[in-house]
Formats: C-alpha cells, structure tokens, sequence
C-alpha cells in the first residue's frame, strides 16, 4: 500500500540523518529496518490504537533513550503523543497522510463526522502536522484545524536522483516474458486491487478504456495490470486475455514494470491523499495520464511534459491522451527529483527536532 511505503522510506531516510527508534506492530521484519532501530510492540488488533498499556512501554523507551520528539503516523494515535508530550516534556508531530475524514467521507462511511473532530483535535494540538500536499495543507488551514505556521509539505518522495538508464533494457525484459514484440506501447496500471477506488478504477480500464483502444487495429499496445487482491469477480481477468491485457498479478519487482511502461494510466476518482504510484511512475520515467482527482496532490510544475491531466470518468479523453503519449519519450526533468528526492524532503525537516 502507497501509505505503509510512504512510512517505510520516510523513516529509512530520517534514520540517515538522526537517531531513530520506530514502534510498530509485531509482525513487522525488523531486520528491514536499515537506518534505524524498530522495536515490535504492537498487536495487529484494533485495540492497539487505544490501550494504554502501549502508552506506557513507550514512555518507557523515551526516557530509557531520553528522547525528545515523538511522530505518530495518521491521527489515531495522537492522543498517545500528545499525552507522552505532557508527562515528558517532548515535541510531538502528526505525520498526515490524508485528510482522513475526507478521505473515508469519499467512501460513503458513516463515523467520517466522529473522526472528523478526533483528526482536528489531533492536529491543532500538535506541535507541528506533516502533510502530504499542498491541498491538504490549504484544507486544513482553511478549515481551522491547524495554524498556518504549524502546517508543513512533506511530499511522498522516490529513492533516485535522476530518471534510470536501464528503461529500455527493462522493456525488453518484459516483452520478452510476456512474449510481445519490443515495439510494443507498454501501459502499465499497478495498485492494491482490493481496495475499492483501485478496483473500480480497473473496471473503468477495461470496460470504458480498451474498448475504444480495440477500435484502432493500427495501435500496437498491451495494457499490463500489477497488484494483489484481485477481487474474485474480476475472474483473474480470463475473459480479457485476447483484448490486450494481461494480468501479471502481484510482482516481486514493481520497478521495473514501472520502468519498462511507456504510459500509466491512472483513472482513481475516490479515496483522498496523494497517488503515491504517480510520483514513482513518473521518478522512474513513465509519462502518466491521470483523472483529475487522482492528480491531487502531484506538483505539477516540476513534471513538465510528465504527467497529462484528463477530466475525471471521461474514457475518450483518456484515449486520445495515449494517443498523444505513445511516441513521446521526454525525460523527467531534475526538477522533479529535486523537489521529490526522500533525502531532500527529510533534510528540510531537521530544523523542527530538538535536541
């Protein structure tokens, strides 16, 4: 998931740059954890997000280690950091990755109202909130859930530097496994697929989307779906085997999917927060085409000609973006990756934790 990405490299990064101790569940691989040292505490229940036996070890670990700023990741567990930062006199941080009552609001759920006041309690009494976007930051300003000076942009960001040599060695690997001629338009769509935006976003794909593609006998192209959690339903995409999908499932290596695609279509119309795969499309090369709700969050003027903006649910518009995108091959700039870099982003923090 975009989100437990977004947390695993936010701490790898900020474990370069500073002594980091991470609790998490207890099934975490704490052997991963290269930067920094993770210790497995909680159960994977519900409960997790409200015993106050956690509360307690932690505040255990903060004054073992005498620690002095505590994040916690998304609101449910702010009332732990805002009480750990009463009893020891630390600076707590909110770690925002949505606006999440908007987010599960879009989802038609019920206690959106009840997370709502939670979420806004959370961040306002938070020495500072960590946001994803720029319209996240501006949501919760302008609906007075935290002051403008305690908003910070910290983007979900990609681990290179620049765009990669080896694109066009990557997509002869994957013609050659798919069994496709080289000169093949390649477009890719990855996500956990039993997550319903992303389920639904498939369906618009190959109900809306490659019909019309089909039509032109003359475009050479494959569309290669990647994730987990196909929903039975979909029948592990049997039916569109001759109408150019292909359905690679979960793969061990994402990148070089992303790497070897020409195009990522991303037509997400729900869910909230940033679209973490756009931002690592584009790092890695890819030009994408994107609703306009799922291009919430990317900042644009650093992507040039990288990412093509469509009116949401509106498949002609997709189409005729592929068409325009099929023989570009622009590179992504170094603007991009100086703005979306994990090492910059984290560095630009180091002045809000005390020693």
């Amino acid at each position: 998931m975009g989100g437990q990405k977004g947390i695993a490299f936010f701490c790898k990064y900020l474990g370069e740059q500073n002594e980091l101790i991470t609790v998490s569940v207890k099934d975490n691989k704490t052997e991963l954890a290269e930067t920094y040292r993770m210790i497995p505490l909680f159960s994977k229940k519900r409960i997790r997000y409200l015993s106050p036996f956690y509360v307690f070890q932690i505040k255990k670990i903060l004054r073992q280690k005498n620690i002095k700023n505590v994040i916690t990741e998304h609101p449910y567990m702010a009332w732990m950091g805002w009480w750990l930062r009463k009893s020891l006199n630390v600076k707590w941080f909110v770690h925002s990755h949505n606006i999440e009552f908007e987010r599960f609001r879009t989802l038609n759920k019920s206690w959106y109202k009840l997370l709502k006041v939670y979420e806004k309690w959370s961040y306002k009494n938070a020495d500072a909130v960590f946001f994803k976007t720029n319209e996240d930051v501006d949501f919760a300003v302008n609906n007075n859930m935290v002051k403008k000076e305690n908003a910070v942009l910290v983007p979900f960001g990609v681990e290179i530097k620049e765009m990669p040599s080896d694109r066009l060695i990557q997509k002869r690997k994957i013609c050659a496994q798919f069994n496709i001629p080289e000169n093949t338009t390649l477009i890719l769509f990855n996500g956990a697929l039993d997550y319903k935006p992303n389920a639904d976003a498939l369906s618009f794909i190959l109900e809306k989307i490659n019909p019309l593609l089909l039509n032109d006998l003359s475009f050479n192209y494959r569309i290669i779906i990647c994730g987990r959690g196909l929903p039975a339903a979909f029948n592990d995409l049997k039916d569109y085997h001759d109408k150019n999908i292909i359905y690679a499932g979960f793969v061990g290596d994402v990148i070089a999917y992303f790497k070897a695609a020409d195009i990522f279509l991303n037509p997400v119309v729900r869910g909230g927060g940033v679209k973490t795969k756009v931002v690592e499309a584009i790092g890695f090369g890819t030009t994408v085409i994107s609703c306009e709700t799922g291009a919430a969050g990317i900042e644009l003027s650093v992507c040039d000609q990288k990412i093509k903006v469509v009116p949401d649910n509106d498949e002609k518009e997709f189409v005729s973006a592929i068409y325009q995108c099929k023989d570009q091959h622009q590179r992504t700039p170094l603007s991009y990756y100086e703005y979306y870099y994990w090492g910059h982003i984290v560095k630009k923090l180091q002045h809000f934790f005390k020693d």
